[in-house]
């Protein structure tokens, strides 16, 4: 009974796909596997892994579940999509791709897919670069803010020119907004998902410990994010951040 309910809903999940896009090959797989392993093997040769943010159960996904495993895990981007409602419209297909930038080498796939993705929508790209993950309120007292913040945004501002300059030669078509913020990367992202289309972060970066493999911003808005966030991970850059 559960192999048939599982292969009519695939079906008609499939039917409905086919009546939007007729020209996308689309194939079904029922499986005992668990979820996130099943998705997992399938990341190792999918172009990329789109998951509800929430389950059948209607709670939100926490630590331990199944979306945060597959983001985590993967070896190919994932693409989380909130379930809409009304107290959360669909963002505007005319927004931004918004990308965050931590000017580590691990987020330039992340700038890689957000160029490839903007091009695509025919949408501008807009680069987000915090000077720090810390909240405002940490910088009390500390030394280093005492030099002039306009000093501090020029530094950030050619560290974020720099990881767009090849990209933007090879997009030319795709105009580029910069963004700069001294701190809170998340909470500055979360707020572009208000108006954005797509949001896409590195699966970790700058801040990460070894075997932390989901950074804490890319923990937050795949959880909270207000439009389909995509979870970018380069394994070469990851293997070479932990060694």
């Amino acid at each position: 009974r559960l192999r048939a309910h599982g292969a009519a809903l695939v079906a008609r999940e499939a039917l409905a796909v086919r009546g939007t896009l007729p020209e996308v090959q689309v194939s079904t797989e029922v499986s005992s596997e668990h979820p996130a392993r099943m998705l997992l093997r399938h990341s190792a040769t999918g172009y990329l892994v789109a998951l509800g943010a929430q389950g059948a159960d209607g709670f939100g996904t926490h630590i331990g579940s199944i979306l945060l495993s597959v983001t985590s895990h993967a070896e190919g981007p994932v693409v989380v999509v909130r379930t809409e409602s009304e107290e959360q419209p669909r963002p505007r297909e005319s927004g931004p791709v918004v990308v965050g930038v931590d000017g580590s080498p691990l987020s330039e796939a992340a700038v890689a897919a957000a160029f490839e993705e903007a091009a695509e929508r025919g949408a501008q790209l807009v680069a987000v670069h915090a000077w720090s993950d810390l909240t405002f309120g940490s910088f009390v007292g500390d030394p280093y803010t005492w030099f002039p913040m306009s000093d501090i945004e020029v530094n950030e501002e050619a560290i974020l020119a720099e990881r767009l300059a090849g990209w933007q030669e090879k997009y030319p078509d795709v105009p580029v907004r910069r963004h700069i913020s001294m701190a809170e990367p998340a909470a500055h992202l979360q707020r572009w998902s208000e108006s954005a289309q797509l949001i896409v972060v590195g699966s970790h970066g700058r801040g990460s410990f070894r075997g932390l493999l989901l950074g804490s911003v890319s923990n937050y808005l795949v959880q909270h994010a207000k439009c389909p966030v995509m979870v970018v991970r380069s394994p070469e850059g990851v293997q070479a951040h932990e060694d």
